[in-house]
């Protein structure tokens, strides 16, 4: 029997929850051969050792492309870009897929979106159809129409890309494989004893029984040169609220110099006495963090999806998440400090929220593995 080569790109520790069940589900499967390139951010260390918990999931890693320029800046994000589309056209040639798995929106997505598409290689897209609000939509939309499967997360979101023209023939409804892993964790969702002494990190230890937030924010890219300041904004208000938080670092985009900056100027000034930093942390405890949580807040996208699921409280702020569909459990604020202290606040006397299945049902990753493994690959061209 010939195996059908299913190759998915992993570019970011988020787009490795993303995609994790769904590349589980393909690993069980007699009839695919799963192949995985690692590149961008999963391969640096200070983005948390991602590279590290897949292959302690036991995924093998079948080509790595270094393709980070240093700088976190626009230029060096289309230079980043540039080499990840010229050595992802590399890796394609030799590790010859069936079809090419692009994960969502990044920066890093879209090389992997032409490099397929002009190989001509069937491309599946994960997670189109989404809109947020900034640049990642440019690049979501413009990954829709390279690509010739989709695999979309929500009803709206299915509704959008066949609102691009798509072929509703090739929108398939999944859901999101990280809803997966949360519907999973919610069975035993208990954090291991010793949690901070476990995955390390700086600034105050405190016992998680007491209570704590989590703060996940990134530089907004449209908006890169105000990081610093938006950045300001949410560290001031975790100041001054004084509430126990865990607080995990940027990803890397254009602007996250700028957003770490300012957290070390507030950490070094002493300003932050009950915060702990994180780079990263597997997505099960991840999730195990979000449901023991008091809320979040932030512009994660973590918050409008995942946390929706789960019925935790998230303020979102700022721009980055602003058009995305969401349930109730989420709060829009600017980034302004008294506005962001208010909504927490808010939250911390309401307490969790009803879930809501915007995005999934917990079985993402098995209705994305059977398209992939057994639907028709026809390039876009073909279906017409």
């Amino acid at each position: 029997m010939n195996k059908r080569k299913v190759c998915v790109v992993i570019t970011a520790r988020p787009s490795y929850a993303r995609i994790r069940t769904a590349l589980e589900a393909l690993r069980r499967r007699e009839d695919v051969e799963l192949q995985i390139i690692l590149t961008a951010s999963t391969l640096l260390e200070r983005y948390g050792r991602v590279e590290q918990v897949i292959q302690q999931d036991g995924f093998e890693i079948n080509w790595r492309i270094h393709s980070i320029v240093e700088g976190e800046n626009l230029v060096v994000q289309a230079k980043s870009t540039a080499i990840g589309l010229a050595e992802t056209a590399t890796a394609l040639e030799n590790l010859k897929p069936d079809v090419v798995v692009s994960i969502a929106d990044r920066f890093e997505t879209i090389a992997t979106a032409i490099a397929a598409s002009y190989m001509n290689i069937p491309l599946a897209h994960v997670q189109g159809g989404e809109v947020t609000g900034n640049i990642d939509d440019r690049v979501r939309h413009a990954v829709t129409k390279l690509a010739d499967l989709h695999l979309v997360a929500s009803k709206g979101a299915r509704d959008f890309v066949i609102s691009m023209g798509e072929n509703p023939e090739s929108v398939y409804l999944t859901g999101c494989p990280s809803v997966d892993i949360a519907a999973q964790v919610l069975k035993n969702p208990e954090l291991p004893p010793g949690f901070l002494q476990n995955y390390g990190g700086v600034g105050a230890d405190f016992d998680l029984r007491e209570g704590y937030i989590v703060v996940m924010q990134h530089p907004v890219t449209t908006e890169y040169e105000n990081a610093y300041q938006q950045a300001e904004a949410t560290l001031e208000a975790i100041s001054r609220l004084g509430v126990r938080t865990l607080w995990f670092w940027p990803n890397v985009d254009a602007g996250s110099d700028a957003t770490s900056k300012a957290i070390r100027v507030w950490r070094e000034r002493g300003k932050l006495p009950n915060v702990h930093f994180f780079r990263n942390v597997p997505p099960e405890d991840f999730y195990r963090i979000l449901i023991n949580s008091r809320g979040i807040a932030g512009n994660s996208s973590v918050a409008i999806r995942e946390c929706s699921w789960l019925g935790v409280p998230a303020v979102n702020i700022g721009n980055r998440q602003i058009s995305r569909e969401r349930g109730p459990n989420v709060i829009d604020v600017p980034h302004d400090s008294e506005a962001i202290m208010a909504a927490i606040r808010k939250h911390l006397e309401n307490g969790k929220y009803p879930q809501a299945p915007i995005y999934g049902d917990g079985t993402a990753g098995e209705k994305i593995a059977r398209v992939l493994a057994e639907e028709p690959l026809l390039l876009k061209h073909a279906r017409r």
